[in-house]
This record gives structure tokens, C-alpha cells and sequence, in this order.
């Protein structure tokens, strides 16, 4: 069951890069700090404006 919250969290990260992108700020920054705050990053991510 390990594997799968590794892959649930990896997957989150790549989600995350996208949102990241769309709003057009950098993919990879945003990567790298999914994986270290996952569901958080994603809130941060919904909630900040788009510009």
C-alpha cells in the first residue's frame, strides 16, 4: 500500500505543474513543491489569483 500513496503523491506533483502552468507561473518550481507539501501546494495553487 506504500507504493500507492508514493504514486497518489508523485501523481499530485504533476497535476499541481499543470495548474502551475496554466496560471502561468513556472511548472517546475511548483513540481518540486508538491512533493514536499502536496495537498497544500494544490490549495495555495486553486486559491492565488491568475494572471
Amino acid at each position: 500500500m506504500e507504493n500507492g500513496y508514493f504514486v497518489g503523491w508523485g501523481t499530485l506533483a504533476l497535476i499541481n505543474a499543470g495548474l502551475a502552468q496554466g496560471k502561468n507561473r513556472s511548472g517546475l518550481n511548483w513540481f518540486l513543491l508538491s512533493l514536499l507539501l502536496g495537498p497544500l501546494a494544490t490549495l495555495i495553487l486553486v486559491i492565488s489569483s491568475k494572471h
